[in-house]
């Protein structure tokens, strides 16, 4: 479980706090999935979780940041990342540069920490099929698409098994159907008890695969409910969250009387579907 009572923090050699007040909690096999504007902190917060902030990036770090009771904050880096895996917006800055195959690159967080060759060897294979890029072990991490480095750069996070992922734009390279995938996968892990708080712009997908969805606003989780009623809130544009097309379609349509006033908004295709052929007023 992801537990965050009244973080704060500042970058350093500033004395302005990005985050200031973060009250959130995660259980263990639930998926939530944090939306905000650009700038508002969900790549610091994602840090702050991974235990990267303060241990790499410094700065000055106040509240609590626990994984089932572990103190994240206080343990050494090396510590926190069999905690909590981290997968970073950009997966060029995730690959490590150090090995020459997609083979070697998902290999190398186990061999760092003392895995037996043996399950190496089935972790990887098994997370390549997950991923569908079994047929990629063999190249250059570096003679990739940018969708399938992303892929890699997940794989190399999701074979060390930690018992939290914590994934910011894990689609940011991925087409619809790639991207689809990856939640698939995402939900496969929470079924195991992987717990996933996830940074994404996709809302479509969030209102399928997470169980909750707060907004990070003001420097702090400022409303959180259930992915339809927060993705369907009218106070998202205060917040410079934008609604899906769906949604902003059937507000028109709730505007000219065609359908029923009263009727929950839909948020993905699937629920504009049932929607307008459901709550029609028969104007």
């Amino acid at each position: 479980m992801i537990e965050l009572r009244d973080v704060a923090y500042a970058y350093p050699d500033t004395d302005h706090y990005v985050l200031d007040g973060v009250d959130l909690t995660v259980a263990r096999g639930e998926v939530v999935g944090v939306i905000g504007a650009s700038g508002v902190g969900k790549t610091t917060l994602a840090k702050i979780i991974a235990g990267f902030i303060p241990n790499v990036e410094g700065g000055t770090l106040d509240g609590s940041v626990a994984v089932d009771d572990v103190p994240i904050s206080s343990l050494p880096l090396a510590e926190a990342v069999a905690q909590v895996g981290l997968v970073i917006q950009n997966p060029f800055n995730q690959i490590s540069g150090a090995k020459f195959s997609v083979r070697e690159e998902i290999v190398f967080g186990l061999e760092n920490t003392g895995v037996p060759r043996d399950e190496m060897i089935t972790r990887v294979t098994d997370v390549a099929a997950l991923l569908r890029i079994d047929h990629l072990l063999d190249r250059s991490p570096y003679a990739l698409s940018g969708g399938q480095m992303q892929l890699v750069a997940i794989a190399s996070v999701i074979v060390m098994g930690t018992p939290v992922l914590v994934m910011d734009e894990p689609t940011s390279q991925l087409d619809p159907g790639g991207s689809r995938m990856v939640f698939d996968v995402i939900s496969a892990l929470t079924d195991a008890g992987t717990s996933v708080l996830i940074f994404e712009h996709k809302v479509e997908l969030l209102r399928e695969h997470a169980d909750r969805i707060a907004v990070l606003a003001e420097g702090r989780i400022i409303h959180e409910g259930t992915p339809r009623a927060v993705l369907t809130d009218d106070r998202l544009e205060s917040w410079s969250v934008g609604s899906t097309r769906y949604t902003r379609a059937a507000r028109a349509a709730r505007g000219a009387g065609i359908v029923h006033p009263d009727a929950a908004l839909p948020v993905s295709l699937s629920d504009s579907t049932e929607y307008f052929t459901t709550q029609r007023t028969g104007r």
